[in-house]
């Protein structure tokens, strides 16, 4: 996987990296200090050469990198809160949300193998180094993970636009707050086996909010 950024680079395990590609206009000594002192090959290359490798904003860093490894479900049971999302679809709010976790001390993210965001070269810049911190699992079949995990005493909570105040709420427990999809929601098998619809009272004219801004105000509500 070629993934790119400055921060990416300075953020990510050294041990994950095989090689650096760098622009030859680059003068940063602190980001060739940094690849001598981890032992991480790198190679000088004309910017154009660059652009053809990937298609944000590479500031002139290039990293390749093992494809990401997912965890399996049984490697949650020991957290006392998950986040899952629900067949998200914005690679943006992916990484906002991984990063928000990451800060909140979530260590894991739970998504589903069918329709939903991965992780990619813009997972990996947005998420600007967390994603080493945070483990993501995929699952088949993301209703039945959650009654697994149900099993094993966690409360699910969805959030719903028309949910019970989350201020009102007592978050004690094992627990796993749900983020639908930006455009759909928490689907209808996911909230037929919710333990409690939860949301965010709003007082302007604005009656959503971003997937990523709402999970951030949920995840540290829970927290």
């Amino acid at each position: 996987m070629l993934v790119y950024g400055k921060n990416v680079l300075m953020d990510m395990d050294a041990k994950k990296i095989r090689k650096v590609y760098l622009s030859q206009t680059l003068h940063q000594q602190e980001i060739f200090a940094y690849l001598k002192e981890n032992g991480i090959r790198y190679f000088l290359c004309p910017k154009s050469q660059l652009d053809k490798m990937v298609s944000g904003n590479h500031q002139g860093v290039v990293l390749e990198i093992d494809d990401y490894s997912y965890f399996s479900l049984d490697a949650i049971l020991d957290d006392d809160f998950v986040v899952a999302l629900d067949h998200l679809e914005d690679v943006h709010n992916f990484g906002a949300i991984i990063r928000t976790c990451e800060a909140a001390g979530v260590k894991t993210i739970l998504i589903p193998k069918d329709r939903s965001v991965r992780i990619n070269d813009v997972v990996m810049k947005t998420s600007a180094g967390a994603l080493d911190r945070v483990r993501i699992v995929m699952v088949s079949n993301l209703c039945e993970a959650l009654k697994k995990l149900q099993k094993q005493n966690y409360f699910v909570y969805s959030s719903f636009m028309d949910g019970e105040d989350y201020q009102k709420i007592d978050f004690s427990g094992k627990k796993i707050l749900v983020i639908g999809n930006e455009g759909k929601g928490v689907s209808k098998v996911v909230e037929n086996i919710t333990d409690v619809r939860v949301g965010i009272p709003m007082t302007g004219c604005v009656n959503s909010l971003n997937a990523s801004v709402a999970a951030g105000i949920l995840i540290f509500a829970m927290r």
